[in-house]
Formats: C-alpha cells, structure tokens, sequence
C-alpha cells in the first residue's frame, strides 16, 4: 500500500494504490480534516470529478478520497457495477485506510453505492452526501428516455455532456458545462482509460426501470437511520429526477434536500465551490 497525507490540489496530487483481495485500488488524496470518500458515478473514473469541487471540499476542511472500482480506471481487477461489488471497494478503501467517522458520498450511481453503504456500515459513517442519485422503491418520476439514449453514445462530446448533466435551455449552464469540462481537462499526468462502452453499454439497458433499486433494504435503512443525510439535486436531472426525493421527505426523518436552479445531473459541477460549501456546512452542524 502506497498513502500519503495530500495539500496539492486535485489537478497535481498523484495516485495511490492499495494492494487488497487480489487486485489493486487506485485513490487520491486531497487536502485535511475529516475524510469524505467519494464515489463516482456511472462511466466516470476519479478523472471525472471538477477540479473546483474537489479543491472547494478541501479548503473547506474536509480530506477528499476518490477512487476507481475494481477493473476501471487505474484500478486492476474484474470490474462490476453490481453496487454490492462497488461496496465491497469502499468496504476495502475504508479498512486500509483506517477510516473512522467518516462522510460517505456518491453521485448518480456512486450515490446508489453510498446508500448501500449506508445500510450496512453506519459504525463507521458520520454524515451520508447523495449527489444527483435515485432513491430505492417505486418512483413518482422515472428517468427520461433521453438519458439512456445518450448515456449509451460512444462520444461524449460537449453537446452530449450538456446533456447529460447540465441543463441545455440554459446559457448560464451551458457557460458552467463548458468552464467545468476545461477544468476537469486540465489534469494530464496519471490520467486513467475512460470505461469501456461495451461494459457501460451491458450495465445501463435501454430504457427507463421503475423501481431501480428494491426498498429492501435500503430504503428502510433510511428510514430507520439517524445518520444525517443531504441530497444535492439538479431542478432537470434527466437521470434521477430529484421529484424522487421530495416524494420520500416526510418518510425520512434525517434528510436534507437542496436543489440548485437551471441545472442537471451534474449540479456540483455546475455550482462547485457553493455545493461543496453546503456540505461542509451540514457536515459541521448536523448531528
């Protein structure tokens, strides 16, 4: 195993391994305090997160870990998206890095994974931040079709990427795409292969499922928890509408919703150094 305690920013700071259960995980660290491991979402590698959030996160006092799941990435092994495989990675980060009292944290399906660990690690979780992710159970608003049909595409040009995660009608998200996309550019040494579109292709389907998630056993685990939770939603998340969360606030007892304006399934990425703000505030103040 490789660590080290990381002040450079998120565009410099190099990558670590861990050598665990036959294959080997790549992280990086940035910054110090209280740990927030971060998981990503679907087709993304830790090469897909905004520079400016990550560094917002850090400057706000938290130490950021992201990583690549077994197979994808930087990371060896045999890759999966069966969210108990990509607990099992955050299950392994946590053991051999020592991590106690820390914030789990996931977009789209990296929040899909948060709330799995949610449900089965809370001895070793302060606070749970679910990015632009779906709810377990029944939905009130299924994802748009728009979503499959061009989460399947092969080029991820701008258009695509306007798309998917900022909100097209939009010239002051459409602004946003375009400065987020020329950070998270800006990293050129120890950049990882982007996921295979077959593998990514197989795992998505091509249409809309309703519920995506069981209720069992997450969603009791929510219910039961008395682990703070905030959701950051998109108000146009053509992936997971955020109409999900608001349906379950009442059956929740400890979530926190928050929505930006004129976004999409990328709102941290949109409004990075105000999204990382607000976590850090409800990291500070909620208990």
């Amino acid at each position: 195993m490789t660590t080290r305690t990381s002040t450079e920013s998120a565009v410099t700071t190099p990558t670590c391994f861990l050598d665990v259960g036959g294959r080997r995980l790549a992280y990086r660290a940035i910054g110090e305090g209280r740990t927030i491991l971060l998981c990503t979402r679907f087709r993304g590698t830790m090469d897909d997160w905004d520079p400016a959030f990550l560094d917002a996160l850090a400057f706000n006092g938290m130490r950021v870990v992201i990583f690549d799941y077994t197979g994808l990435g930087l990371s060896s092994g045999v890759p999966s998206y069966d969210p108990r495989a990509l607990v099992k990675d955050v299950h392994d980060l946590v053991e051999g890095l020592s991590l106690e009292n820390m914030i789990i944290a996931g977009w789209s399906l990296g929040g899909i994974v948060a709330q799995v660990v949610l449900a089965t690690m809370p001895a070793k979780l302060s606070h749970a931040v679910l990015l632009a992710t779906t709810p377990a159970g029944p939905l009130v608003k299924p994802s748009e079709q728009l979503f499959y049909d061009e989460a399947r595409t092969e080029d991820m040009g701008f258009e695509r990427q306007v798309t998917l995660f900022f909100e097209p009608k939009s010239e002051a998200s459409r602004g946003a795409a375009k400065r987020s996309l020329e950070r998270i550019a800006e990293r050129h040494e120890g950049r990882g292969p982007a996921v295979p579109i077959e593998f990514a292709r197989a795992n998505l389907g091509t249409e809309p499922r309703n519920p995506i998630l069981p209720a069992i056993p997450i969603l009791d685990a929510m219910k039961a928890t008395r682990l703070p939770i905030l959701h950051i939603a998109g108000d146009h998340d053509i992936a997971f509408p955020v109409e999900n969360w608001q349906a379950l606030g009442r059956e929740l007892p400890t979530l926190r919703l928050l929505t930006f304006p004129h976004s999409g399934h990328g709102p941290h990425h949109q409004y990075p150094e105000e999204a990382a703000a607000h976590i850090a505030a409800f990291v500070r103040t909620a208990f």
